[in-house]
């Protein structure tokens, strides 16, 4: 279902989310703001990529409603690592490339703009230096910065990335954070974010998650989580 808000990006009544019969989501009522960085946090198997996959439009809704404007515009989508075959023979600069196949089609040429576009990405995400390499052998930070870029030549307003830390280290972690904070803050981007921690530095530093739970989701303030107030 498609709509437009000017200040609510997705809307959730009574959502059902699951796969089959079997609900992973019960009656989830959420309203999710425009110009957000939202990590979803919770338990592993708590639905937290069902949800984002029931944004992105791959999960149907088993009842209820679920409202986005994606229907106009998609969102710049970045999957788990381990969902991209390794083993794809292109280079960082190609996959990124990737991104502008929704503005341009599979079959048009890049022009001067959108080639600027790609270098800007990779020179924004520090990847310029690592442009020619192929994928496969890229570490696992600058694998995910690239699916990251590829995501940001999109055009797209909306982020929204699955476990996208899963695989790093804690110093390239942060810096992946660093990154998309910045898409928020500085160019007004909406980040929703499945995480697999409950604890990490980086979410007191936000304002509110969303805490996915026991089949249901609501968005909390992240000093609660510090002080231990709420239970996954």
């Amino acid at each position: 279902m498609d709509f437009e808000d000017p200040e609510v990006l997705i809307r959730c009544r009574n959502l059902t989310l699951g796969y089959g019969h079997e609900a992973v989501l019960k009656d989830v009522t959420l309203d999710i703001p425009k110009g957000i960085f939202l990590p979803f946090i919770g338990p592993n198997g708590a639905g937290k990529t069902t949800l984002l996959r029931g944004f992105l439009g791959l999960v149907k809704p088993l009842s209820g409603t679920l409202e986005s404007p994606f229907m106009k515009k998609a969102p710049g989508y970045v999957p788990q690592l381990k969902s991209i075959d390794p083993l794809f023979p292109v280079t960082a600069r190609e996959i990124v490339l990737m991104g502008l196949y929704p503005r341009l089609g599979w079959w048009k040429k890049p022009g001067d703009k959108e080639t600027e576009e790609v270098e800007a990405a990779l020179q924004e995400l520090r990847l310029t230096a690592h442009a020619h390499k192929n994928y496969r052998d890229l570490s696992g930070g600058n694998k995910q910065k690239t699916l990251i870029a590829r995501a940001w030549v999109s055009g797209a307003d909306v982020f929204i990335l699955d476990e996208p830390s899963s695989e790093l280290d804690e110093a390239t972690e942060r810096e992946v954070f660093h990154h998309l904070n910045s898409f928020v803050k500085e160019k007004g981007k909406t980040v929703l974010m499945a995480h697999h921690g409950l604890t990490h530095p980086f979410l007191y530093q936000i304002d509110e998650v969303c805490l996915v739970t026991r089949g249901q989701a609501r968005i909390v303030k992240s000093r609660d989580l510090a002080r231990g107030d709420l239970h996954a």
